[in-house]
This record gives structure tokens, C-alpha cells and sequence, in this order.
């Protein structure tokens, strides 16, 4: 365990881990929430399996990243939700002091219309959805500052939201996370969550094998936009 007394905080060292462009593309390609063996970051990140192994024994020391281990294998995660908020917010700001002709976010269409961002739903989707929420009185939103109405936990409890499990622990119930490619906000937090892991059980949509897009089948689309009045 590190002695952190008398530290102060490092944020160049952080900068140095995020700067590096292999492990930036590293700690992007976890932004799919899903947890990857080293080979195949270094697929992500074009480098060599050896030079993988480098970057992220780095990014483990920085505590950007957690390891997980599965029989022979090694699975590698964003440290948590804090990290994956870090890497979206960069990512939000990385178009603002590049070239002004640089358009915002993915140029695959499938990762624009609807993607995960860590645990929930971002793209135009996941900003319709949030505009919905807010147009039908589910959540308010005051400086930036989310808040759930009376309708949206009567209307969420009724599609089978159990609030008791998100009553302990720091994350908020729900939140505006501003999205990469759209600059509005899409929904975050608990019942950002909630919102995809339910569209995925259900069968409306499926994560890409290889990418963060999610796909809606055209059926599912219906129902996820019934559901929620958009």
C-alpha cells in the first residue's frame, strides 16, 4: 500500500501516463466498459505485445487502470468511474484546441447514432433520450445538477427500477454526462446504467464485438423509444 502522507496532489504525472499516444488509445478502447488481455491492447494501441506490456504496467502504477485475473489469462479495466469520467471529459475537450475544421467525435455512423460511454448510453440516442427524459418531467435538470422527479421514480419504478440497491455508495442516481461527438448531455449515473443494461436484456440491443456501438434491432428501437415517450 502506497504511504500517502504528506503527498501532493501529481497532475503532471497523470498527464504523462494520459499523454503517451499508444496508452491514451489503450484507455480509450476501455471506454467500451468491456476488460482486455494485453494482446489485444496492444492491437488497440498498434504496438507490439511487448510494448503493451510496458504502457500498461505503467498505467497500473498509476492506478488508471485494474488488473483482473481468470485462469492462464489477465484482463485490464479503467481503474473506475472516476477514470472513465476523465477520459470522456479529454475527449470532449481534445476538438477545442486542435484544428477548428476537426469534426467532434466518431466518423462510423453506427458509433455516432448510439454507443456506450463506459456503462451507459451516449451518441444521438443517448442525447434524445436524456431530452425526452426531460421534456416528460422524468428528471429536472438546474445548472448542470440532475435530479430525478416524482413522475420519473413513479414511471422508472414501474419499468422494474429497484431504487433500495443505489441507496448506499458515492455515485449519483442520475447525472448529465456532456457527449463526445453531440456536445449535449446524455443521461450517467445509476439509471444511466439501468437504462442500457435493460435494453440489452431485453433484446432490443447488443453491444458490438469490436467496438463501443451499440445496435438497436429495428423492433427493439421501437419499444426503447415507446418506453420512454420519444
Amino acid at each position: 500500500m502506497k504511504n500517502t502522507e504528506n503527498m501532493e496532489p501529481n497532475i503532471a504525472y497523470i498527464g504523462s501516463l494520459i499523454g503517451d499516444v499508444a496508452r491514451s488509445k489503450m484507455l480509450i478502447g476501455l471506454m467500451s466498459g468491456k476488460a482486455l488481455t494485453a494482446t489485444e491492447l496492444s492491437v488497440v494501441a498498434d504496438v507490439t505485445p511487448q510494448t503493451a506490456s510496458s504502457h500498461l504496467t505503467k498505467l497500473l502504477e498509476g492506478e488508471l487502470l485494474q488488473v483482473r485475473k481468470q485462469g492462464r489469462h489477465k484482463y485490464f479495466q479503467l481503474k473506475n468511474k472516476q477514470v472513465a469520467d476523465l477520459i470522456e471529459q479529454l475527449l470532449n475537450l481534445s476538438p477545442l484546441v486542435s484544428d477548428i475544421s476537426v469534426v467532434t467525435g466518431p466518423s462510423n455512423n453506427r458509433l455516432r447514432k448510439s454507443r456506450i460511454c463506459y456503462d451507459h448510453l451516449a451518441g444521438e440516442l443517448g442525447v434524445e433520450l436524456f431530452d425526452a427524459l426531460i421534456n416528460n418531467s422524468w428528471v429536472k435538470e438546474v445548472d448542470e445538477y440532475v435530479e430525478l422527479t416524482d413522475r420519473g421514480q413513479s414511471s422508472f419504478s414501474r419499468l422494474g427500477v429497484d431504487f433500495n440497491l443505489f441507496s448506499n455508495g458515492k455515485r449519483p442516481l442520475c447525472k448529465s454526462c456532456l457527449d463526445w461527438s453531440e456536445r449535449r448531455s446524455h443521461l450517467a449515473g445509476h439509471l444511466g446504467q439501468w437504462v442500457l443494461e435493460s435494453a440489452i436484456k431485453t433484446g432490443w440491443a447488443k453491444q458490438d464485438l469490436d467496438s463501443r456501438a451499440i445496435q438497436f434491432t429495428p423492433q427493439g428501437l421501437k419499444k426503447f423509444r415507446k418506453q420512454y415517450e420519444f
